[in-house]
């Protein structure tokens, strides 16, 4: 399961700039399905001037995977990448329904890279929390 944020002033079509993006729309998104679990709002920004503006967006898409966005600039890409969050540039409105069909396809054929990073980080966090739980409880790992 990944999430995945979508730019969108109407939660059909990706259609805003990542720093001037006033509304994401998070989905929770497996195998099977794809769940809205988010939306954000945002004060309409200026396009230039202010990077302050792209913290909160940034923080906000903290638990995601990606998002998909009409065009982004490159100081929102770092600050995106630092985060470990993909950013997906589309070329004109894509419907974000459709977008989602893409991602479960994806998470069930496989091959698109951001998708891969996405799951193997997931499993190496499990793994992490798994391993500080039983040192939590006790456990020793042997010398071997």
């Amino acid at each position: 399961m990944v999430r995945v944020a979508f730019a969108s002033s109407d939660r059909v079509r990706v259609d805003q700039h990542f720093g001037a993006a006033e509304s994401f729309a998070v989905y929770e998104v497996a195998q099977d399905k794809a769940t809205l679990v988010a939306v954000g709002d945002f004060n309409r920004e200026a396009m230039d001037g202010n990077e302050d503006k792209l913290a909160a967006k940034v923080d906000f898409l903290e638990s995601c995977a990606a998002v998909y966005v009409l065009a982004i600039g490159a100081s929102a890409i770092r600050q995106l990448l630092a985060k470990g969050i993909q950013p997906v540039r589309i070329t004109e409105h894509d419907d974000v329904e459709e977008l989602l069909d893409d991602i479960v396809l994806a998470l069930n054929q496989g091959g698109v890279p951001w998708i891969e990073r996405a799951l193997a980080a997931r499993a190496r966090s499990r793994s992490d929390q798994r391993f500080a739980r039983m040192e939590e409880d006790g456990w020793e790992g042997s010398g071997g």
